[in-house]
């Protein structure tokens, strides 16, 4: 894609998509940087990123966006596209982290979650959708993590809504695909992000009790993740927003489907490649085999703009 091309981001005050915002506006990308509370709760992360606009004289602007709420996406991307006339990538980067007894949180608490990792992506992508299939050409970025991959003991609610995230993206891709657009998903492991300040721990204690010495291993995950957060050797957000500018910068049709962060590669490229090479099988089982294929802009003016 050319490097004017528009970018909206969720996600923005902090760690991944902050840096992505950054790192995109530098390179002459249009980037609509979004966030909830703007002018709350992240007043001061919104006026960080508007001063090193204005310093550096970037096109990046924050966008109130809240990833939760149907209106404030809705509203945002009509913004956006009343501005800027298009919206050529999407990087649903907007995630909560929650760490404990998948028994101990509540139905609330899934719903809480779910409503970020899941439907949040969902919301965005619907609110943005009919104008890449109108200028059929676009890029969904989906932020999974490996905990999409792999179920694990204190993670299960978090696994759960990312497990989903990867189902949704994957079929993304087929429904997609004769439209030119593209999804894809970025698979990040252990990274060095306020993240690791905001775990949320389970929201039902009388049922953490209740598991008595059985629920030490709660315990060790949780303290692995604050030594991980705390160690100066985790690697920084810079290899995934590496990432996202290589996925923006390859060429339609040479994407890969998922990318895994370096240090969990050993530990998911052969399920990662196994799973790709299910998806033909798939789509002709199901009588759609043309889907497999990504199409590409049908004439030269929808050429111009991918």
């Amino acid at each position: 894609m050319p490097t004017n091309s528009v970018v909206l981001i969720t996600g923005t005050s902090t760690g991944f998509g902050r840096a992505a915002a950054e790192t995109l506006a530098r390179r002459g990308y249009i980037v609509y940087a979004s966030m909830r509370h703007s002018t709350g709760l992240n007043a001061p992360n919104r006026q960080a990123l508007e001063s090193l606009a204005s310093r550096e004289k970037l096109a990046l602007q924050v966008t109130d966006l809240d990833v939760s709420d149907d209106v404030s996406v809705e509203d945002a991307v009509r913004e956006i596209l009343a501005d800027a006339g298009r919206i050529d990538v999407v990087i649903n980067n907007a995630g909560t982290p929650v760490l404990g007894l998948i028994e101990a949180c509540s139905i609330d608490l899934f719903r809480k979650v779910l409503d970020v990792n899941l439907f949040g992506a969902a919301r965005v992508n619907r609110a943005v959708l009919p104008s890449m299939r109108h200028q059929r050409s676009g890029l969904l970025v989906h932020v999974s993590s490996v905990a999409g991959r792999v179920g694990a003991p204190s993670l299960g609610v978090y696994c759960a809504s990312k497990f989903a995230l990867e189902a949704l993206a994957d079929a993304y891709r087929f429904e997609l695909s004769p439209f030119g657009i593209d999804s894809v998903l970025v698979e990040p492991g252990f990274h060095k992000t306020p993240a690791f300040e905001k775990l949320v721990g389970p929201d039902d204690q009388a049922r953490v009790a209740d598991y008595g010495p059985a629920a030490d291993y709660a315990a060790r995950v949780r303290a692995l993740f604050d030594a991980v957060g705390a160690s100066p050797e985790t690697p920084s957000v810079d290899e995934i927003v590496d990432v996202f500018v290589r996925l923006i910068e390859t060429p339609i049709g040479a994407r890969p489907f998922r990318t895994v962060s370096q240090s969990m590669q050993a530990l998911l490229e052969a399920y990662n490649a196994a799973a790709e090479a299910l998806r033909p099988a798939v789509a002709t089982m199901l009588t759609v085999p043309e889907l497999t294929v990504l199409q590409p802009a049908t004439t030269e003016g929808e050429r111009a703009k991918v």
